[in-house]
């Protein structure tokens, strides 16, 4: 469990991961992160994502999206957006989102990317329902991002999906309303150390 909840400092050379760029939409301020967060999907390496900033994303810091208009095609062509907000909005003030610590953003886009992971396994009908569920359901979204926590984590990502989840439950300038959100609707830092547990005793003997 150790090793899956340590950051890989192989990942710490952009050089590294650079082939991920690949259909990918970056803007520059964040790419050694996103890159980092892309490198533990190699499924999505061809999948066209397009990493937005937007001055204002309703009541979350970065929402994954699928492009409607792709949809209509085969699954390869299926491409995907991920709104990031371009301030990360405390309490009494702002900072650009990028400056945010590194792994944070890393864990932040790697669950964005687990949603992506479970779109991408759905079928067009799949999606239309997920996005009725979503909408209204409080018990569809727990789900759903349980969903893509778990992707997160199978993909070698615990330790920066942790340090997120840490950063913002414990942030002291956090709004209260937000960080009760995440608690009521994410997994908790322990429930992701549970999911590695569970991981590691699946594992077969060498």
């Amino acid at each position: 469990m150790r090793l899956l909840l340590m950051n890989n400092s192989d990942f710490n050379n952009p050089d590294n991961f650079d082939h991920f760029r690949e259909n990918k939409k970056i803007p520059k301020v964040i790419e050694n992160e996103v890159l980092k967060a892309l490198s533990f999907y190699p499924e999505l390496q061809s999948v066209p994502i397009d990493f937005v900033f937007k001055q204002n994303i309703k009541k979350s810091v970065m929402q994954a999206q699928p492009k409607i208009k792709t949809m209509f095609s085969s699954r390869k062509n299926w491409g995907y957006q991920i709104n990031i907000s371009a301030l990360f909005k405390l309490t009494h003030t702002a900072i650009p989102i990028h400056q945010i610590p590194t792994d944070i953003m890393i864990g932040w886009i790697g669950h964005e990317l687990g949603h992506i992971m479970d779109y991408h396994n759905r079928s067009i009908f799949g999606m239309i329902r997920f996005g009725f569920g979503y909408l209204f359901s409080t018990k569809y979204i727990q789900q759903a991002e349980k969903v893509a926590d778990t992707f997160a984590v199978n993909h070698g990502l615990a330790y920066y999906i942790i340090e997120t989840k840490n950063f913002i439950l414990n942030h002291a300038e956090l709004p209260e309303r937000y960080k009760q959100k995440i608690a009521r609707l994410y997994l908790s830092p322990d429930d992701i150390v549970e999911q590695v547990r569970l991981l590691e005793t699946q594992k077969p003997a060498l």
